[in-house]
């Protein structure tokens, strides 16, 4: 019974964690210091829309101030996080919607940090391989 009582306890304890994990601000631009870069930098705030967010058949991205992101990757819906410190955003927990999209490139889907320089973001994957970029809108 004590070992079932522990297992129990051990599984309540992991769960609280991974939960009070997620209930933290799940993006960086919380305010506006915040977003406009970590620790004192002069970086051009990601804050903003990111390509052509008027043409849905286009990649883009919706920074928002409260960290949170919404875009396309020309085909499929994007949501999720995300954080800047200097020059590098970083994108956490990205969702997207799996519809198969015939001659479309959808190489934002792989998105996992991007640099801001000036009006541009360049985009890389999640092996720090450049993937793409976008201009400020």
């Amino acid at each position: 019974m004590l070992r079932t009582t522990t297992l129990a306890g051990t599984i309540l304890l992991a769960a609280a964690l991974a939960l009070s994990g997620c209930a933290g601000n799940a993006g960086g631009g919380g305010d506006d210091s915040a977003s406009a870069g970590a620790k004192g930098s002069s970086s051009e705030s990601a804050v903003g829309e990111w390509g052509d967010v008027d043409d849905s058949a286009q990649p883009s991205l919706v920074l928002a101030k409260d960290g949170t992101l919404t875009g396309t990757d020309g085909c499929n819906q994007l949501n999720g996080g995300w954080t800047q410190e200097g020059d590098t955003v970083t994108f956490s927990n990205v969702a997207s919607t799996m519809m198969m999209c015939a001659d479309v490139d959808t190489w934002l889907a792989g998105l996992d940090t991007a640099k801001v320089d000036g009006s541009t973001m360049t985009v890389y994957g999640p092996a720090g391989r450049k993937i793409g970029t976008l201009e400020r809108a």
